[in-house]
């Protein structure tokens, strides 16, 4: 097995594709696959067995769905271009605006896709700023107060986005704000999209909620169509991020595990977010460990010497392979001493990680792996040293 490596488990996906589809049959409505989490085109066939359309944010991801999964996209940007737009016409079915100005300047060039607008409700639970569509001065949606009483005859839909990884008692929360600010509206239309963001497949996920709320809605508003198009959700939990320990160092007290990945080139949602997935280390002897994350209360992390949480003898930053200063993840505890050679698995690495990587620093890029139900593991891609040429050609 070459390593680094991303492995989605096939198993695992369709365990959650089966979930989601039950969920779009028991409430009526549409749930269709968001590429800005996962767009391992190699996976669409098994997709393709439980959903029949994708959404876009771009012509490359249009045209994905158009050549690669076979069906147009249900498209949304949040500015089209001159030069982009009719190529993004071709390959969707649904085309979604982010403003009135960028409906009036290409609408008349979308004849035959359904046209929709965004919509913000000026409400959302989202807790960190960088993920909030909401947030006060966003650019995304227009808000009810900037919407003629009479839509224009081709807008067909309102687009609304308000989550991140969210449950669905959030969602019954947005919803009251999303019906009591744009229902008025709702009749001049034929389909809502409720975005992104519904983890309908994590365990604690409230799916019988979700199906109450959207059977709810279709009794209110019986002629809208139901879409949701979430990302994490169809990749959520369905695969790791396989690495070693390449070294060991220390300064001022604090013991840095170096990898042969790196967080800011494949896993920056750990320096984003901050997202801290599980991980495990199996040493030579095979033993599988689980690591322990050490909270201190406050966020040293990025400070230039924190005080080390010496809770033991076995705590270590997780440190990345590229020259950022902050390619690190902290603190972790371990029952051992690490080993140069140990095995270091992150788990639920696929969604958000896959779409985000880059070549910054040249460091080698992880393969992509898929460990079918039989047990078999096809490598899907390797890179190597023409990938990152090629990008600086």
């Amino acid at each position: 097995m070459p390593t680094p490596i991303y492995i989605i488990e096939e198993k695992k996906l369709r365990r959650n594709l089966a979930l989601i589809a039950g969920v779009a049959a028991k409430a009526d409505i549409e749930v269709i696959l968001a590429f800005k989490a996962f767009a391992l085109w190699k996976t669409f066939p098994i997709f393709k067995e439980y959903i029949r359309s994708t959404t876009a944010s771009s012509l490359s991801e249009a045209r994905l769905a158009y050549e690669a999964f076979g069906a147009p996209a249900h498209t949304y940007s949040p500015a089209y271009t001159d030069e982009e737009f009719d190529a993004i016409a071709d390959c969707s079915s649904h085309l979604t605006f982010n403003s009135l100005s960028q409906y009036e300047r290409f609408h008349k060039r979308a004849a035959g896709v359904s046209i929709g607008l965004r919509v913000n409700p000026e409400y959302s639970e989202v807790e960190t700023l960088l993920y909030n569509p909401c947030a006060p001065g966003t650019r995304f949606g227009v808000t009810a107060d900037k919407l003629p009483e009479q839509l224009p005859e081709d807008i067909r839909g309102f687009h609304c986005h308000c989550h991140c990884e969210s449950g669905a008692d959030v969602f019954e929360r947005t919803l009251k704000h999303i019906e009591d600010n744009f229902a008025r509206w709702f009749p001049q239309l034929e389909w809502i999209n409720f975005g992104g963001g519904h983890l309908m497949t994590r365990k604690d996920y409230d799916v019988e909620l979700l199906i109450r709320l959207m059977m709810g809605f279709h009794e209110r508003y019986p002629w809208l169509k139901v879409i949701l198009e979430p990302g994490s959700a169809f990749a959520w939990q369905t695969g790791p991020l396989v690495a070693h320990v390449v070294d060991i160092v220390e300064d001022k007290g604090i013991r840095t595990a170096i990898l042969d990945v790196s967080f800011t080139c494949h896993m920056p949602d750990c320096l984003e977010m901050p997202y801290m997935p599980e991980v495990w280390v199996r040493g030579r002897g095979g033993t599988k460990v689980r690591g322990h994350e050490i909270t201190t209360g406050t966020d040293i992390s990025r400070t230039p010497a924190p005080p080390h949480p010496r809770t033991s003898d076995f705590v270590y930053r997780l440190g990345g392979n590229s020259c950022l200063s902050g390619d690190f993840m902290e603190y972790w505890q371990f029952d051992h001493e690490l080993q140069v050679g140990e095995e270091v698995i992150f788990e639920d690495m696929i969604h958000y990680t896959t779409v985000k990587t880059n070549m910054f620093n040249g460091v080698r890029h992880p393969s992509i792996g898929m460990l079918h139900e039989d047990g078999k593991l096809e490598i899907l891609r390797e890179f190597d040293y023409t990938d990152y040429k090629n990008r600086m050609d």
